[in-house]
């Protein structure tokens, strides 16, 4: 995997940290979750930027927010017991795959 992709993938993680940490920022309310949450968009954010420097912009958003929606949603069925019916969880296959088509066709 080239550096752009693993910088884009780490990029996704942080995507997600910051749409989890929401959960727990209480509408803002909760100082320590709102840090949490305007670090990670921040860090999030600076590593799409190195990303889209090799890669294309329109694949790089696109698979940075279908990685930051996969892991939020599979967090929110692990952790805050949101459905996982083979419906919704067909639908985050589809997004999975779209991660990886636009990663292979870049």
């Amino acid at each position: 995997m080239n550096r752009a992709w693993l910088v884009l993938f780490v990029a996704g993680l942080f995507e997600s940290g910051w749409a989890v940490g929401l959960e727990y920022a209480d509408g803002f309310t909760d100082l320590r979750a709102t840090i949490w949450v305007v670090v990670t968009m921040a860090i999030s954010v600076y590593l799409l930027a190195q990303a889209v420097r090799t890669l294309p912009v329109g694949t790089a958003y696109a698979v940075w927010t279908g990685i930051g929606a996969v892991i939020t949603a599979a967090y929110g069925i692990a952790v805050f017991d949101e459905p996982a019916g083979l419906t919704r969880l067909f639908f985050i296959g589809l997004i999975i795959a779209g991660i990886v088509g636009l990663q292979t066709t870049a």
